[in-house]
């Protein structure tokens, strides 16, 4: 993949993140969670005071991003420590660790690449921490917001809530020569237009003859962004608007200065969700509480 248009600024993503306490426990490398097709690495944090049938975030990575980094410099972790939940940290098996958003084999239910392998990260703790099935969410911050919008895609049985702080639509960075780990400069751009209709499409081929239940959206981005270009934002609203039945031109509520003093927040119902910084670039930062708002944690 090329990473030079990424690597600058992928790395203070995370570091913008509001200061925490550190986590209590410690990060915790699984090996043997279930079928691994990608190599994929697991890693899991479980507070000290975990609830019982906890909810599951899982918390995807940026591009040269670990799990460990990850865990270290987001909230979710120290989070956890009061919330009592379980986080998940997968982690790239690829050089400069960017996830496969390209490929058919992660673009599809059941096939074979990252995509599944993170599922089988969620169905493993539902199982080994008796967690809810119905508090399961996912969290992606640019690559990790790619993966964020294909896991909706691919596997939306699984979680009730996905946000995604800087990615692009589900699908646009499919490799026309089904390449692992692509680069798209074309989507990067901002130049991939769809109809909501179209973009809909999109998602709903990943996982062919679904007709149930799609977790809730919500997208997050800055206007000044030129590694993932802002149009990113608009595609990926009309993509989930698709998906919902939605028009992604009328919102239903306008919120400006919200969640932060110069922020805009767009609701379509509580299906999907807009947030909107145009003076961020690519680290725009992750504002805890309006993440646990939305992710009623």
């Amino acid at each position: 993949m090329k990473l030079s248009l990424l690597l600058t600024s992928l790395a203070a993503l995370c570091h913008a993140a509001p200061s925490l306490l550190q986590p209590r426990a410690s990060l915790q490398q699984v090996t043997n969670y279930g079928s691994n097709p990608t190599n994929t690495k697991m890693y899991i944090y479980v507070p000290d005071s975990v609830k019982s049938n906890p909810a599951i975030v899982v918390a995807v990575h940026h591009c040269q991003g670990t799990a460990q980094s990850f865990f270290g410099s987001t909230p979710y972790a120290s989070l956890a420590d009061q919330k009592g939940y379980i986080v998940i940290y997968p982690e790239s098996p690829y050089s400069g660790t960017c996830f496969d958003v390209s490929s058919k084999a992660t673009l599809t239910h059941g096939g074979g690449g990252n995509s599944n392998s993170i599922a089988n990260m969620v169905t493993y703790a539902l199982q080994k921490y008796a967690a809810d099935p119905k508090r399961v969410f996912l969290v992606g911050a640019s690559s990790g917001a790619m993966m964020a919008n294909v896991m909706a895609a691919t596997y939306p049985e699984l979680f009730n809530a996905v946000i995604a702080h800087s990615g692009v639509p589900a699908g646009c960075f499919m490799s026309a020569s089904n390449q692992v780990n692509a680069w798209n400069g074309t989507c990067a751009n901002g130049n991939v237009h769809n109809t909501p209709e179209a973009w809909a499409n999109v998602v709903k081929n990943m996982y062919p003859g679904y007709t149930g239940a799609r977790p809730r959206m919500m997208i997050v981005h800055g206007g000044a962004d030129t590694t993932l270009q802002s149009r990113n934002y608009n595609e990926t609203i009309a993509q989930w608007a698709g998906v919902f039945g939605l028009n992604p031109t009328a919102p239903q509520q306008v919120k400006g200065n919200t969640p932060q003093s110069g922020w805009t927040t767009y609701l379509w119902g509580t299906q999907l969700k807009g947030v909107y910084e145009p003076r961020y670039g690519h680290n725009i930062p992750i504002i805890a509480a309006d993440d646990m708002e939305f992710l009623g944690l």
